[in-house]
Formats: structure tokens, sequence, C-alpha cells
């Protein structure tokens, strides 16, 4: 019986420590310049994982000490402290809103290569962020080409569209013109941004 709950407590460390390195990977390989899009994914997720992650770490503490003074000791804080991280972790995504893809476009002529536009918000502005995927699943990357705040009726993303196979063309609905050169890795040569 408790060669089990032992071996119980060291698989729930484990799936706690697969947790935290796949959130660490994803902040550091998943971003929106050159990083992996299903890293970005990832990242979307966290405070799943976390809670996930808390939940292993105290059935750990509970299985694996052999005194109850030891799992009370070990268990409270981590129990105490966890619940507070991760309930204000989880209220800052809320408040957050997220992001959700409203378009995705393939450049003319190239099947790997995708203009992506998500949409989200800030409290009570609107906000659209526009970026170039490369490349194709499980190695797919994504660049960031555009960010807009319609705090300001004028700098709200009109139109994403692509112009050639390399050139993607930006309009605000103040009739700003952006237009930005993709390399052929995918990076594009700046990033616009409107109202931030």
């Amino acid at each position: 019986m408790k060669s089990h709950r032992r071996t119980t407590a060291l698989a729930l460390l484990a799936v706690a420590a697969a947790l935290v390195a796949a959130a660490l990977a994803a902040y550091l390989w998943g971003g929106s310049n050159g990083g992996l899009v299903v890293l970005g994914q990832v990242r979307g997720h966290v405070v799943a994982m976390g809670w996930v992650t808390l939940v292993a770490l105290i059935g750990a503490v509970l299985l694996g000490a052999r005194k109850p003074a030891t799992r009370l000791v070990l268990g409270l804080p981590v129990a105490v402290l966890g619940v507070m991280v991760m309930s204000l972790a989880t209220l800052l995504t809320l408040l957050d809103g997220g992001q959700e893809q409203t378009r995705s476009l393939k450049a003319p002529g190239q099947d790997d290569r995708r203009l992506v536009v998500e949409e989200g918000a800030a409290m009570i502005d609107p906000l659209w962020y526009v970026y170039v995927h490369q490349g194709s699943w499980p190695r797919e990357r994504r660049w960031a080409v555009g960010y807009f705040n319609g705090d300001a009726t004028d700098n709200e993303l009109r139109e994403a569209v692509w112009t050639a196979p390399d050139r993607i063309r930006l309009t605000t609905s103040g009739g700003v013109v952006h237009e930005v050169t993709v390399a052929p890795g995918g990076r594009p040569d700046r990033t616009v941004s409107a109202g931030w």
C-alpha cells in the first residue's frame, strides 16, 4: 500500500513538472516574433495548466508524506498560496478577454504562408492583432505584423489583405494605409501599431 502511494505521489510530481516545463517552453518559444504557433496555443491554456499543477502538487504531498503533521505543514502552504496565486491569474485572464481568430488568408501562390487577424478587447476598446504564420504544423512560426486599438475609431482595422505573396496592406478606418513587406522566412520588415 505504501509503495503504491509513493508511486502515485511521484507520478503526480512528474505531471506537475511536465506542466511547468510546458508552460516555460510556451513562454520562451511561443511568442509572436518567430515563435512556434503550437507553443502559442499552449500559452493560451497556462491558467488551466496551473490549476492542474496545483492539484497534482497537493495530491503528491497528501499521498507522499507519511505523517499527518507533515502533510499539514507541507500541504497547507502549497494549497493556500497556490489557490491565491491561481485565483489572481484566473481573474486577470478573465479581465484580459483573450483573442479570437476572425480571419485567415493564404498568401497568393504560397500554401505555407497565412495572414491571420485576431480580435480581442481591452475592457471596452476593440483590439486587432495581425500576424503572419509561416510554415506547416508543428513547425509553423508566427510573426507580428500589426496591433490596432479601436479606442479612437480612426485606429480601427478596416482591411488586412495580401497585395503580393510578400506584401501586406493594412488600412485603418481613418484611411491610413500601411504596407508591410514579408521576408522569405516569414518575418515582416516592420510591425505597425495604431492607437497603442
